[in-house]
């Protein structure tokens, strides 16, 4: 059997990665089976054991491509002009654009990650990555005076993300959840945290635009 070039090999990888997303969204960990999952990407067991023992093998193949994915788009967003825009069109990605099944796997993966302590250490190692990542770029943005955020940037972090989810647990449960509808809302309470106005007190001692230019002129 000829051996096959690494870009083969990892385009089938993916492949069956994405055919795995499909299926437990669809089915659920426990009611998906390996066998449904050759099905959904039409490969057969061989092919598949090749890359994935198992289905926890394939949930750490998923939660490490979206990690990378995450990473990725936090480098981009460290780099935007606008901070806030960058990250509003970083929500919106998340939580109007990509496909539906997507919110429903993060929930299937959460919801075994309570019960499976395999899972619990994928799930939680890379929440605790996005949490990190987060606060180095608030942290970041507001050392080089691109935002002015009302807390400490760990806090921000974490408070934020907390938004975004609810955003996509309603999207994941709710089919006729409209979130374009609430964007603009969610959004001025995500602006109000980073760059808060003047009359906003800051929680924790960080000064806001306003005061540090009255604080100059003074």
């Amino acid at each position: 059997m000829p051996k096959l070039k690494p870009e083969t090999l990892e385009a089938r990888r993916e492949h069956i990665l994405d055919a795995a997303e499909h299926c437990f969204a669809r089915s659920g960990f426990h009611g998906c089976t390996m066998a449904d999952i050759c099905t959904e990407a039409k490969i057969s067991a061989g092919a598949l054991y090749v890359h994935f023992e198992s289905k926890e093998a394939l949930i750490a193949g998923i939660v490490e491509r979206n990690r990378a994915q995450i990473a990725e788009e936090f480098a981009k967003l460290s780099k935007a002009p606008d901070f806030t825009a960058a990250l509003q069109a970083l929500g919106e990605h998340y939580a109007l654009e990509e496909p539906q099944y997507k919110r429903i796997l993060n929930l299937e993966i959460g919801a075994e990650a309570t019960r499976n302590e395999k899972i619990a250490e994928l799930f939680l190692a890379c929440d605790r990555f996005v949490i990190d990542s987060f606060t180095e770029l608030i942290d970041r943005a507001t050392r080089e005076g691109r935002i002015s955020p009302v807390g400490d940037p760990h806090i921000m972090a974490q408070t934020i993300c907390i938004i975004g989810e609810g955003m996509f647990w309603r999207r994941a449960v709710d089919p006729s959840f409209n979130g374009r509808e609430l964007i603009s809302s969610v959004m001025t309470a995500v602006s109000a945290l980073l760059n808060p106005p003047s009359s906003v007190a800051s929680t924790d001692g960080v000064r806001t635009p306003d005061s540090k230019l009255l604080e100059e002129q003074t």
